[in-house]
């Protein structure tokens, strides 16, 4: 929390007073935590908002939320698990056909810490946090191009500073399954996938961010005890969603270069000094090959 607090003192407040009336944003995993906290502020600032979630429940209770208290009533619910890449795909099609899009905001994510298979047979962090996120992007990236100003922000994790990209165990099956790590390499591969779409979509502002720990529903339930270690010193919801905020709606952020990492409105390094996670570009190719592979085995299966 002190690292957010010395940084917000040189934040231009300017920056996020902007009126976003007549833009379209759909934001993953937005019925709690960091993405419910961003879509409450697109609504406030006049946004089309359409929550992606996967909780029925949770989901229609957090639109009534961000409607009474932005008494915007241009926000929408999706139901989709990023989990399932077929369900996934379906919705991306239905989309494309019937919305317009200026702002993708993958934020949406999981950190099983055991190893678990979704009924397609994928591990589920790796379905959730790189699969499902590919999937979505690459079927909305035709509509965003269509768009002046068209961002994607996607929420990763400081922890892939720790990462280098594994192409050789995407799934995790080899060796002691530990879930922060497994997470903390889907977050390595999120950062590499958008530096290889940055160079196919020029007309697409790509960011990727860390929000710091915040204290969100998702940490309290994935990591206990570090929670418990350090609940006095998380970033509250706000402060984690801020950066994710003024890459939506601001001017500025887009005048700096496509596909950096950020923090605290900042743009930092995507690898530690003197770290060997540098990867060698073939593997970075490969990756985005892999996921390709894997979206057309699986979604062939819904033309069968």
């Amino acid at each position: 929390r002190g690292s957010y607090e010395s940084a917000s003192k040189h934040f231009n407040p300017a920056d996020v007073e902007v009126d976003v009336a007549g833009r379209s944003f759909l934001a993953t995993g937005a019925n709690s935590g960091i993405g419910k906290a961003t879509a409450k502020e697109i609504s406030r600032r006049g946004g089309t908002v359409h929550l992606v979630c996967r909780n029925k429940d949770r989901a229609e209770v957090a639109k009534e939320e961000i409607v009474t208290e932005t008494g915007n009533q241009n926000v929408f619910l999706h139901i989709v698990d990023m989990s399932n890449p077929k369900e996934v795909w379906k919705f991306a099609e239905k989309f494309r056909n019937e919305h317009t899009l200026n702002v993708l905001i993958n934020n949406a994510g999981c950190m099983v810490n055991s190893r678990e298979l979704t009924e397609d047979g994928l591990e589920k962090n790796f379905a959730t946090n790189t699969l499902g996120m590919y999937i979505l992007t690459t079927t909305l990236l035709p509509l965003l191009e269509k768009e002046a100003d068209a961002r994607v922000i996607t929420v990763s994790s400081g922890g892939m500073l720790v990462q280098k990209l594994n192409i050789s165990d995407l799934q995790s099956e080899n060796g002691t399954f530990d879930g922060t790590m497994v997470y903390a390499q889907n977050k390595r591969q999120q950062v590499v996938v958008t530096e290889q779409w940055l160079k196919a979509h020029k007309n697409i502002h790509f960011s990727i961010m860390h929000p710091g720990w915040a204290d969100t529903p998702a940490v309290r339930l994935s990591m206990p005890d570090f929670y418990e270690k350090m609940k006095n010193s998380l970033h509250t919801e706000a402060q984690g969603a801020d950066t994710v905020v003024w890459l939506v709606v601001s001017a500025e952020a887009t005048r700096l270069p496509s596909g950096l990492f950020f923090q605290d409105r900042q743009p930092v390094a995507t690898h530690l000094p003197l770290a060997s996670t540098h990867s060698p570009p073939e593997d970075e190719e490969k990756l985005m090959e892999v996921l390709e592979d894997f979206s057309r085995t699986l979604l062939s299966l819904l033309t069968q």
